[in-house]
């Protein structure tokens, strides 16, 4: 395989791994929602569903390790304990969460068969891709992802030109930071940090390539699939802006996006966007349960029982999660989102940054900081807004679910400027 194709293969393989459940059903809704202030929203859902996961793919291009290396300058123990608790978020919400989208939208409609009839099927065709781990990266590289875009550029080109082009007044309070917490549930923070891993081992088990080769090839990549990302974002977006009117002010997730394929691809819509959702939710699926099956083997030396062992346990709780109700997964992963996001955010920008900048003490503090002022915004999603009001309005940013964003620079900048007066004084 030549370079340039190499790039491709592998760029479409991130693409297809990041693009999930949320990807899809997110951005036209939130361009329903922002009206005229799409361009804002759009900016705030790439920070956090793009650009940040982007980042994540290029701070595993250096580390060139697995989920554990991501954590370590903080410390072996927390660098564990962050990793149980990603991959434990990551294959009990997220990955069950693209089969109950996929039962919702794809099956559904066409068929009166159960969720859990769905989801076991589902996820029986997941984990004969988990165990076919050395085809993976060409199986959706070069097949499934290609697929992907052809149906969402359709959606969106016959869009943009069938729409009737009026943009109406916003539905959103605060349209850019709701476009960033909403780009939380696409899950693609932790989903870099979880689907870098596969990426980086698929091209070791091929073993061809150098430390730098592999860099450069998963830069790249990377680049071409944070690209790609953005064109269909955006255009989702700018889409479920144009056709607002078409909708009901109480419409769902589900019910604009399944609206709008129709208004754009007429009576074939509701089949292509089955396709769509079944393909771009399962490709996701594959990529989580194959990277906690991947940690889990290497925390065993290698061993392929237990890697097969945790591909048959994530496959489980995808049956069984992935049986309810996408509102109602959405909703519980909320208050953990809000907990895990903001210190997977912080690690993936200090592992990207030079050594000088990035040493062990900086990383203990900006992550202990971080979490701390998460704290609040992880309590007002269990609790009553009234009891911790108290410490959100004493907080900059607290009110937007952001507490934690101007401690964890301050406590870097800090660190820093301390670090540079040693030096000079020596």
């Amino acid at each position: 395989m030549n370079r340039n194709k190499e790039v491709l293969v592998t760029a479409f393989a991130l693409f297809s791994l990041f693009f999930g459940a949320g990807n899809l059903i997110l951005p036209p809704y939130l361009g329903f929602k922002s009206g005229e202030y799409w361009v804002l929203v759009a900016i705030g859902f790439s920070i956090t569903a793009v650009l940040i996961p982007v980042l994540g793919i290029f701070a595993h291009a250096k580390l060139q390790g697995t989920m554990f290396d991501f954590a370590k300058k903080v410390s072996p123990v927390f660098s564990g304990i962050y990793c149980f608790v990603v991959y434990a978020i990551a294959i009990s919400l997220p990955s069950p969460r693209t089969a109950s989208v996929t039962h919702e939208m794809a099956i559904a409609p066409f068929f009166n068969t159960n969720a859990l009839v769905t989801s076991s099927v589902y996820f029986i065709l997941v984990f004969v891709f988990a165990i076919n781990r050395n085809k993976i990266l060409d199986l959706i590289g070069k097949f499934l992802t290609p697929l992907i875009g052809i149906i969402l550029l359709s959606i969106i080109g016959v869009g943009l030109i069938a729409s009737p082009f009026e943009v109406s007044q916003t539905l959103l309070k605060s349209p850019f930071s709701e476009g960033i917490l909403e780009g939380y549930q696409t899950f693609d923070a932790i989903g870099a940090v979880v689907v870098g891993a596969v990426i980086v081992i698929s091209l070791n088990l091929k073993n061809t390539k150098t430390y730098q080769e592999k860099k450069d090839l998963i830069t790249k990549a990377g680049w071409v699939a944070g690209f790609g990302l953005i064109v269909i974002y955006a255009g989702l977006i700018l889409s479920g802006s144009l056709f607002q009117s078409k909708f009901p002010l109480e419409a769902t997730r589900t019910d604009v996006l399944i609206g709008l394929s129709k208004l754009t691809l007429g009576h074939i819509g509701s089949m292509v966007l089955s396709v769509l959702v079944a393909l771009a939710c399962f490709t996701t699926a594959v990529g989580i349960v194959t990277g906690t099956s991947d940690y889990v083997k290497g925390l065993f030396k290698g061993s392929q029982i237990a890697y097969v062992a945790t591909a048959v346990i994530g496959c489980l709780i995808g049956i069984l999660v992935g049986s309810y109700q996408v509102g109602f997964i959405i909703d519980i992963a909320l208050p953990a989102l809000m907990f895990i996001y903001p210190i997977t955010i912080v690690l993936i920008l200090l592992n990207i940054l030079p050594e000088k900048y990035a040493s062990k003490r900086v990383f203990r503090a900006v992550v202990f900081i971080t979490f701390l002022f998460s704290i609040p915004d992880f309590l007002k999603h269990i609790i009553p807004l009234e009891k911790v009001q108290y410490l959100i309005d004493y907080i900059p940013l607290a009110s937007y679910s952001l507490a934690w964003i101007l401690p964890a620079v301050l406590m870097f900048v800090f660190l820093n400027v301390v670090n540079l007066k040693k030096d000079i004084v020596r």
